[in-house]
């Protein structure tokens, strides 16, 4: 079965009796250079362990499986159970590929990832629905010990968000928060018209190598990421108005002066202009 044929896929979801949810943000890949160009920002081979995120209709789960071979694993992860029927047809007789029924959202990371993989080490890779993309990025970076690759199929708006630099319009939070812990590359841009149905938004890959060790080192990570949140929390604010004015971080206009002085940071500045070591040097 071609899963890479839009008429293969319409035929599937029509002897199933299913349509694409807009809640679970189904758009299913019908192309085949796509699914190779995101195998190949895995460097998925044989024998390796993959989670996929997001089964859909198997056809990156068969090209995942096809990577791996016999010796191989590929667990993928599926939140619409009415797509087992189909998921069932078309990669159930691969005997290196099981279909977990849940909630990438709800898991116990540590337990499943060890309920299904072992100790092994493991790559994940996903076309996943636009609107989990902070949270799912969250909860696998949270897992970086785990995962030496994260290849993501998002939004291209997204994919510039996770690369930005400091000073541009992309830049935010979750940027410093995903360099913070991984090094960040676009693969390529995939345009809306190879899925089914086409989004109105073009998508991107992006690879993800956890760091080993952070690129800066603070004595508090989650201090850190509420100082950012607090930097990014308005913008057009000077860092000194931004960093006193938010509940969250509590910090007094005296304490987030003295904070600034010791980091060497101009108060007037804005948090969008500061580095991750900036943010670093802040943070202490």
């Amino acid at each position: 079965m071609n899963l890479s044929s839009p008429a293969a896929v319409t035929a599937l979801l029509k002897k199933h009796h299913l349509r694409p949810r807009r809640r679970f943000g189904q758009n299913f890949l019908v192309d085949a250079n796509t699914l190779a160009k995101i195998v190949q920002a895995g460097d998925v081979g044989p024998g390796d362990r993959v989670l996929e995120i997001g089964a859909g209709l198997g056809t990156l789960t068969r090209a995942l499986a096809e990577a791996v071979g016999e010796t191989g694993r590929v667990v993928s992860l599926e939140i619409d159970r009415g797509l087992l029927p189909a998921l069932e047809e078309t990669v159930g007789a691969l005997p290196q590929v099981a279909v977990v029924p849940g909630d990438a959202l709800a898991l116990d990371w540590p337990a499943f990832l060890t309920a299904q993989f072992g100790d092994a080490p493991l790559k994940a890779v996903a076309n996943i629905p636009y609107n989990i993309t902070s949270p799912l990025l969250t909860a696998l970076l949270a897992q970086r010990g785990r995962l030496s690759r994260i290849v993501l199929l998002v939004q291209k708006e997204v994919a510039q968000r996770l690369a930005a630099a400091p000073g541009t319009p992309d830049y935010g939070a979750l940027t410093v928060f995903v360099q913070f812990h991984a090094a960040v590359e676009t693969v390529g841009i995939v345009p809306g018209r190879v899925f089914l149905p086409a989004p109105d938004v073009d998508s991107a890959i992006v690879r993800l190598v956890p760091h080993a060790t952070p690129p800066v080192s603070v004595a508090d990570e989650a201090q850190l990421f509420a100082i950012v949140r607090a930097a990014f929390g308005q913008r057009r604010k000077s860092l000194l108005n931004a960093l006193s004015g938010d509940p969250a971080l509590g910090w007094t206009r005296e304490r987030a002066a003295a904070a600034l002085e010791k980091a060497g940071i101009d108060p007037q500045r804005r948090g969008e202009s500061l580095s991750l070591a900036e943010f670093g040097k802040l943070a202490g």
